[in-house]
């Protein structure tokens, strides 16, 4: 039997990989994963919610190191390589957002629902580990956190 990604017109390939200050579009990332000979697409959507640990978040501020396009362009590569995909696409959020802000949009391609589940579930996991994106939360009591410092 074939490997069906063995067949594809060529390795799996990061398509899209950046950090941004402006609004992120899940149309943008869906798009670029689709492979003709890919039945499965698995997407991760990150949205800015109203609280954190019980308490009401307002708003929150994403800051990165110079090299984060880099750093995230790494961690696509290496979850390509780990999975037997496609197309793998992540594109994060830096600067002020406002609650239902989307932060980051992460999409990855398979011939198959499980192969392409399995891997954006591995690429949000280690981008939130391993990128260095750091975010300053904003409490409604005017108070405030950071989160992901090193």
């Amino acid at each position: 039997m074939t490997d069906p990604v063995r067949e594809l017109d060529s390795e799996p390939m990061v398509v899209l990989s950046d950090v941004r200050d402006e609004p992120l579009s899940v149309d943008e990332v869906l798009k670029a994963v689709q492979h003709p000979r890919c039945g499965g697409i698995a997407l991760f959507v990150g949205v800015v919610r109203e609280h954190d640990h019980g308490a009401d978040v307002s708003a929150l501020d994403y800051s990165a190191h110079p090299s984060v396009v880099e750093s995230l362009g790494r961690v696509c590569a290496e979850v390509a390589g780990r999975h037997e995909v496609a197309r793998l696409a992540a594109v994060h959020r830096v600067g002020h957002l406002e609650i239902g802000d989307l932060a980051v949009v992460a999409a990855v391609s398979a011939p198959h629902r499980g192969e392409a589940f399995d891997a954006c579930r591995d690429l949000i996991d280690t981008l939130k580990g391993t990128v260095p994106i750091w975010k300053h939360q904003l409490f409604t009591d005017g108070s405030d956190e950071w989160v992901g410092l090193p």
